[in-house]
């Protein structure tokens, strides 16, 4: 039998530089489907659908809202030649009651341990509308390794250089940020996987360089502690989330390979500072992700922030427009206050601004986030930085003498030329 899992294509970030890192909700997902079960996976977001509907069963996973319209389409494709279809992933938990109205089943939750249920109902032809397992996530032990084998690994790279592979070391997420919906998809208690599991499953991976994409990996020292000494042995490269600001802790990242972080910069506080400064000085690299239209933040204090952003020297930043995402306390804030303008989940891609902010109009702020991005990169161009980026991670492995030269690798060395200052340049997102 065969199953054909589908990944929407979606809008990036006007800015962003076009580049593509391997899903990791649809190669987590896979593998638990039932081993008798022959699975296709296409990302839509760099190879078109096949031509053929010669398939017995689809799944769509969508993560992000801003795919759920086109995910919708194609369920309505696949329904109309007969084939069900069932939805999964993060943005059909957010947006489940519409995705009701074009799918024969939607999955919620997590999904370990649920597939062989729902496949033997489609066996029976009795599919439920709904698998609602939201409330009885699965204990973090049974959790195995993804199965990236579905991937089509010459998609995945940028000018020819290697990217990461994702992994995840946890689920869930003790902290309830206010423009968030992680609580509402994840829960508030944070779950770590078993580090031996982790560290297996990172072992098997065949790429030197990760992305470990929870959440945030500060949230039980006694774990992340663990987790970093046992990856010190793998001397596998990898960005995340933000550490616990330790010394001890960061001491240990760095030796585990810690190449860059993303770290939420709100304000132009020492706080701030002060972490972006630790990070340096334990040799990691950082990511500013910057969130703009917050209900206290006048231009000048985007202005502002911008300056702090450039003083303080990130290595990179990625500006986003506050988004009032659904099961987010923004959206129900700004829907009691009737501040949303706009529904068409298209547009809800981060950097349009959709709603009304409290210290400005929406075009003025919407003038401002192309400021912020033109403004910090005007210097050196983004895609210089991302080169030096590169370099770092480079050096990395040289010292550990994990370095293979490949010609994809190779191209690190005209990229930095053509990249240097004077070039136009973009942002990336991990």
């Amino acid at each position: 039998m065969k199953f054909r899992l589908i990944y929407p294509r979606w809008q990036k970030l006007e800015r962003q530089t076009e580049f593509h890192l391997p899903p990791h909700g649809p190669v987590v997902f896979a593998a638990t489907l039932p081993p008798d079960w022959e699975v296709e996976f296409i990302d839509e977001n760099v190879e078109s659908l096949p031509t053929s509907d010669d398939v017995d069963f689809v799944g769509i996973s969508m993560m992000l809202t801003c795919q759920v319209k086109r995910g919708w389409e194609i369920a309505d494709h696949y329904r109309s030649r007969g084939v069900r279809v069932i939805c999964g992933g993060i943005g059909t938990m957010l947006h489940a009651e519409e995705t009701r109205q074009h799918a024969d089943a939607v999955f919620l939750g997590e999904a370990e341990g649920r597939m062989d249920e729902i496949f033997a109902d489609w066996r029976q032809d009795c599919l439920k509308p709904v698998y609602d397992f939201f409330a009885a996530p699965p204990p973090p032990e049974i959790i195995g390794p993804a199965r990236r084998d579905i991937l089509k690994r010459d998609f995945y790279n940028y000018k020819g250089i290697q990217m990461v592979d994702l992994v995840h070391a946890s689920r869930g997420c003790r902290f309830n940020c206010y423009p968030c919906c992680v609580s509402y998809l994840g829960g508030r208690r944070f779950r770590p996987r078993p580090v031996d599991r982790v560290i297996a499953e990172m072992a098997a991976i065949d790429n030197n360089r990760l992305f470990i994409v929870d959440n945030s990996l500060a949230q039980d020292r006694k774990w992340e502690i663990e987790l970093f000494r046992e990856m010190i042995s793998l001397k596998k490269k990898w960005c995340c989330h933000p550490i616990e600001e330790d010394d001890e802790v960061l001491d240990l990242a760095a030796r585990a390979g810690a190449w860059y972080v993303y770290q939420a910069v709100f304000d132009t506080s020492d706080h701030i500072r002060n972490r972006v400064k630790r990070y340096h000085d334990h040799g990691i690299a950082v990511e500013g992700t910057v969130l703009l239209g917050l209900d206290d933040q006048t231009e000048d204090d985007i202005r502002r922030l911008v300056d702090f952003l450039q003083e303080i020297e990130l290595d990179l930043a990625e500006f986003t427009v506050l988004t009032p995402f659904p099961h987010t306390r923004t959206f129900d804030d700004f829907e009691r206050e009737k501040r949303i303008l706009s529904y068409d989940w298209d547009a809800y891609t981060a950097d349009r601004v959709v709603f009304r902010p409290r210290q400005m109009s929406p075009e003025r702020l919407q003038e401002l986030h192309a400021y912020a991005w033109e403004t910090f990169y005007r210097e050196e161009p983004q895609n210089y930085k991302m080169f030096k980026l590169f370099k770092l991670v480079v050096e990395k492995e040289k010292a550990d003498e994990t370095f293979r030269p490949r010609r994809r690798d190779l191209v690190v060395r005209r990229f930095g030329r053509e990249g240097g200052p004077g070039t136009v340049g973009e942002t990336t997102k991990c």
